[in-house]
C-alpha cells in the first residue's frame, strides 16, 4: 500500500497463480498449503478477485460464484489483518458488483464456525448479518444457507436486490 492507501483490484487471471500460490502460504502463515494446480482448477469453478497493493503484494483474495441468483463467497482471505477496512472493503465492492451485473438477489459468505470476531465485525461493517427469520427466506437462500450448516459453517448475508426473482433461472 502506498501513504494514500491506494489499492490495485481486478478479477484474478490464471497468469496471477504464482502469486495466489505464495500469498495463501504466507496469509496463513504456512498452516494452508494450495498447489499451482488446485487454483488453475479453481479458475474454472468460481472467479478470484484479487487486492494488490503498491509494491506489487497480493494482499486480500476473494473466492466466489453466481448459482441460482446468489452470489456464494467461499474464499475471503487478507493479509495483514489491518487491511480488510481498506483491501477487504474494495474487494467485497467489487465482488458485489459483479454479482448484480449477474442480477444476484443476494450475497453470501460462507464463514467458519470459530471465525475471528474481528473478521465477524468487519463483515457486519460491510452491511451481512446472519440471517434471523428463515421462513421468510425465497426457498433458494434457505436450501443454500442448509446445505452450509451441514458442511460446518455458517452464513452472513446481504440483500443485493429489492426485485427478487420468485423462480431461479
Amino acid at each position: 500500500m502506498d501513504a494514500s492507501g491506494t489499492f490495485k483490484v481486478y478479477r484474478a487471471r490464471p497468469s496471477d497463480t504464482e502469486a495466489i500460490v505464495d500469498f495463501v502460504a504466507r496469509a496463513t502463515r504456512g498452516r494452508v498449503s494450495v498447489g499451482r494446480q488446485s487454483v488453475l482448477e479453481r479458475f474454472g469453478i468460481k472467479g478470484m478477485v484479487l487486492a494488490w497493493d503498491a509494491d506489487g503484494q497480493v494482499v486480500g483474495l476473494a473466492g466466489w460464484r453466481a448459482e441460482n441468483l446468489i452470489a456464494r463467497v467461499d474464499d475471503f482471505l487478507i493479509f495483514p489483518p489491518e487491511l480488510y477496512a481498506t483491501a477487504g472493503r474494495l474487494l467485497i465492492e467489487d465482488m458485489e458488483e459483479a454479482a448484480r451485473e449477474l442480477q444476484c438477489e443476494v450475497s453470501m459468505f460462507f464463514v467458519p464456525q470459530r471465525a475471528a470476531p474481528g473478521l465477524i465485525a468487519f463483515y457486519q461493517s460491510c452491511g451481512y448479518g446472519r440471517p434471523e427469520d428463515l421462513d421468510g427466506l425465497p426457498r433458494t437462500w434457505k436450501a443454500t444457507i442448509k446445505e452450509v450448516e451441514e458442511q460446518g459453517r455458517y452464513v452472513m448475508l446481504k440483500q443485493l436486490r429489492e426485485d427478487l426473482v420468485l423462480r431461479p433461472m
